[in-house]
């Protein structure tokens, strides 16, 4: 086990993306050090999910290309929800310019394909360890 797993003691992840094998990448990245994911591939499942919770999450990773709302939409809905919540913007397709002139931007950004590390490093900075 990692030794800073003990740090996260469960902290709740929402990770949404059509992609199921990324989905699965995340989760066999960041489970192992302690933090607690759920997965989605709908995003209008993870804002209802999101909306409903007692507990909501600490983070929100959500891809930006999706086809029912893309990450931008999904990351602004949840920030109105909740300002508090940290998010990640994940895109293979486009860069950071997307979000310069929205008033709600994300608190990071990751282009695809990413190395586990980094995936780690920007959550572990955005959330603590």
């Amino acid at each position: 086990m990692n030794s800073q797993a003990g740090g996260n003691s469960g902290t709740l992840i929402f990770v949404v993306d059509d992609e199921p094998i990324l989905l699965e990448l995340a989760t066999f990245i960041l489970e192992p050090l302690g933090y607690r994911l759920k997965t989605f591939r709908d995003p209008d499942v993870a804002f209802g999910e999101f909306r409903s919770a007692n507990h909501p999450p600490k983070l929100l990773i959500t891809d930006y290309a999706m086809h029912q709302m893309n990450g931008m939409e999904l990351l602004k809905k949840c920030k109105l929800a909740n300002p508090g919540l940290k998010t990640l913007l994940v895109s293979g397709t486009v860069s950071e310019d997307i979000y310069r002139d929205s008033a709600i931007k994300p608190d990071g950004f990751l282009a695809k394909p990413y190395h586990a590390n980094q995936l780690s490093d920007l959550v572990e900075s955005l959330i603590g360890k």
